[in-house]
């Protein structure tokens, strides 16, 4: 492209020309090569994985599988790594630099030359700061971390399927075919991408930015509707007419079918007040696949779920492919039509990336299940009582976890942004010759406080996650541990849901009054108003909120 246009003047008028349809082509087709290759790459391991433990095991079917859970174990500790580490990273930077930049120098993010020389300096330290690690981030965070996440959970719902299902009928009768059903179904999920691929690049056609948004849902829509005629036919095909599957020390029989103050309250409550119909979704869903099929329907179940997992993560690696294209529009300083475009399009990717963390979220749940009922299976456990003492002392033990992890996670996030909002004051205040634009900016230092802060501030929650079963298990047993398990997973779920959308609220609020579309949006505003100050401190505390905790 360069070479063609021959100047970056040509570059900026090819893309002030590029409509919008060919940006969305462009970041679509991108995400689409993450979520295909995760999905076919993680179906291709985890089958190479079972064939090759298959030669060491032979036809001991329930250590095989049992050992295959460390694949899945790999995952979750990569989305641990990917997740926290990542937001980590860039809420550092990002709640640093608004905090000095929007709240105490109201320099508007937008429009360094309002302020003169010394606020173009500054705002060029801020933004640099704010976009680099924020780029990185994103990439961290919302690709490598939300794609480890969904593949951590697609490979546990995967092995809890296979785990329950090799100490059924299937496994004594040595039914490689009917084992191999939630493989089965995460292939056609595969081929289902494919095809739906087809809708957004070359039936929808953009035209327009409220085209946006409605086309990525349809690609939900049209991979859910035939991912069921998919799953479908391959139970049909795989699954023996009936069949048993171990339920809690009995044989169930399952036949063959599918099945700023108030800123800061309103956002709290609409998270809590947001829990309510995902967790009655979630509770119908483990009703209906634990009455058909015992554990092994709610394993089934949440691999429904992700059977979608390379068309959700197309369209949420959408999202931080428009955001980091912003970005680098802005700092190479091409012209506010493209941010204008490139804007459009995140803001339609913002809404579906929240659509994905609710699969990720409510498959965890499933999974978390799933797992749980694995556990219990291959402990022979029968009941699970929560009036003995020592299950009940797990449940209350484990429905603090979570919020311990997400208070350790948050306090990181913290601790980081001081730094470097301290370092940002130390720029401005002592560094000689900065405000004649003479001084070379320390832009090293800054990096190195969100990289150090996403390493170091990693260890003490992935030890609190990795360590507790060891721990309570090994001295106190498997009821107690049972108790946690379970605790952890009732409370996870509602610090998830609530956690992640008050964060979007707030987030939401400050763009609103930022946009200034509406009548309403523009008496709040405009930037570096106190309304528009509070909606930025809201919005430093959805950040971690949402994308770190």
């Amino acid at each position: 492209m360069y070479a063609k246009c021959g100047s970056i003047n040509n570059v900026r008028e090819l893309f002030d020309k590029m409509p919008h349809g060919k940006a969305f082509i462009t970041a679509f087709r991108s995400g689409a090569v993450m979520g295909f290759l995760l999905a076919e790459n993680g179906l291709l391991v985890l089958y190479i994985s079972i064939n090759l433990f298959k030669m060491y095991y032979g036809d001991d079917w329930e250590g095989l599988f049992e050992a295959i859970t460390g694949y899945g174990l790999g995952g979750s500790s990569m989305a641990l790594f990917g997740k926290v580490g990542g937001g980590i990273y860039t809420k550092a930077a990002d709640v640093g630099a608004d905090l000095v930049g929007k709240v105490e120098r109201n320099i508007p993010e937008d429009d360094p030359h309002l302020h003169g020389l010394v606020f173009i300096i500054i705002f060029s330290l801020l933004k640099c700061v704010y976009v680099i690690a924020d780029n990185v981030g994103d990439n961290v965070g919302d690709i490598a971390g939300m794609g480890s996440d969904l593949f951590g959970s697609y490979a546990e719902s995967s092995y809890a399927a296979l785990v329950l299902a090799s100490i059924s009928s299937f496994g004594t009768s040595h039914d490689f075919i009917a084992m191999s059903y939630p493989l089965l179904i995460s292939s056609m999920g595969i081929i289902v991408f494919l095809i739906t691929n087809l809708f957004a690049t070359d039936i929808f056609e953009i035209k327009a930015v409220k085209e946006i948004e409605p086309t990525l849902k349809k690609q939900l829509i049209i991979s859910t509707v035939l991912m069921t005629i998919g799953i479908a036919v391959v139970s049909l095909v795989a699954l023996p007419p009936s069949f048993t599957i171990f339920n809690f020390g009995e044989q169930k029989v399952v036949k063959n079918w599918t099945g700023a103050t108030t800123n800061v309250i309103f956002g709290l409550a609409l998270g809590y007040k947001s829990v309510i119909i995902p967790n009655f979704v979630i509770a119908i869903s483990i009703f209906v696949s634990f009455s058909l099929a015992a554990m092994y329907g709610i394993a089934v179940a949440a691999l429904g779920m992700l059977s979608t997992i390379a068309t959700g993560l197309a369209i949420d690696a959408y999202g931080p492919i428009n955001d980091n294209a912003a970005g680098i529009a802005e700092m190479a300083g091409m012209s506010h039509r493209i941010r204008e475009r490139t804007d459009a399009l995140d803001a339609a990717g913002n809404t579906t990336a929240a659509i994905g963390k609710g699969f990720a979220i409510g498959s965890a749940a499933l999974v978390s299940l799933a797992l749980f009922g694995a556990f219990v299976s291959r402990a022979e456990i029968s009941t699970v009582d929560v009036l003995t003492p020592k299950v009940f002392i797990g449940l209350i033990v484990g429905a603090m976890l979570p919020y311990r992890f997400s208070a350790m996670t948050m306090k990181s996030v913290g601790s980081a942004a001081l730094k470097m909002v301290e370092e940002v004051r130390r720029h401005i205040n002592t560094i000689p010759g900065l405000m004649e634009g003479t001084a070379k900016l320390d832009y090293a230092t800054c990096v190195k406080i969100s990289t150090d802060a996403s390493l170091k501030e990693l260890i003490p929650p992935g030890c609190l996650v990795m360590l507790t079963p060891l721990i309570v298990g090994t001295l106190f047993g498997v009821e107690t541990l049972s108790g946690v398990l379970a605790g952890a997973l009732v409370s996870g779920v509602q610090v998830a849901i609530s956690a992640s959308n008050t964060g979007g609220a707030w987030d939401n609020a400050k763009k609103y009054i930022e946009d200034g579309a509406s009548e309403h949006a523009r008496t709040l505003g405009p930037k570096g108003s106190d309304p528009h100050k509070a909606a930025v401190i809201g919005d430093t505390i959805g950040d971690p909120l949402k994308d770190t905790s």
